[in-house]
């Protein structure tokens, strides 16, 4: 996870306690179109600035940059917010450095197949920390049975940064989460 403020405030000596409170709730909140994962876990919550007396800025990097479902985790992200107390909760869209599908954490990326959805493969190579393109026919795990033998039947599935494979070993049909 990537969280901008963190990076900021231990230079300055670390978060205050009331941003790292409201770091955890705004972090726990469910993503709205994979709710076995949080905000956090799956990488999107970049920051969180206390501004003032009850006064939040939080923000937030879509999967994708027209993600449907943004508006819910900013909307979702604001009630927990006020719910903690603060009267003023400002959510900005952060395009810049983009999501990848790195910043999924382990637990999150366990909660997926834990859910039938096939995790995305880290995108760097080898651990050398070079990026590179995802071809479509490397080996998929299945999530239910574990195989390799799966093919893909969609390149969408119920949104755009999922697609839809089969097992060929069990028969299953299942969501894989796109690389990015």
């Amino acid at each position: 996870m990537v969280i901008t403020r963190t990076v900021e405030a231990r230079a300055a000596g670390g978060l205050s306690s009331l941003e790292q409170e409201l770091l955890r709730l705004a972090g726990a909140v469910p993503d709205p179109e994979l709710p076995v994962v949080s905000l956090a876990e799956l990488g999107v919550l970049r920051g969180i600035r206390v501004t003032g007396p009850g006064q939040v800025q939080v923000e937030l990097t879509p999967t994708w940059t027209a993600c449907p479902a943004l508006e819910t985790m900013a909307a979702d992200v604001t009630a927990v917010l006020k719910d903690a107390g603060m009267s003023e909760v400002t959510v900005h869209t952060v395009l810049s450095p983009a999501w990848t599908t790195d910043a999924i954490s382990e637990e999150g990326r366990r909660k997926l197949a834990e859910a039938g959805v096939a995790p995305p493969r880290p995108q760097t190579l080898g651990g050398t920390g070079i990026s590179g393109p995802v071809a479509l026919d490397l080996a998929i795990h299945c999530p239910h049975c574990g195989s390799t033998e799966t093919r893909l039947l969609s390149r969408f599935s119920s949104t755009a940064c999922k697609s839809l494979r089969s097992c060929k070993s069990c028969g299953e049909p299942f969501d894989h989460f796109k690389e990015v």
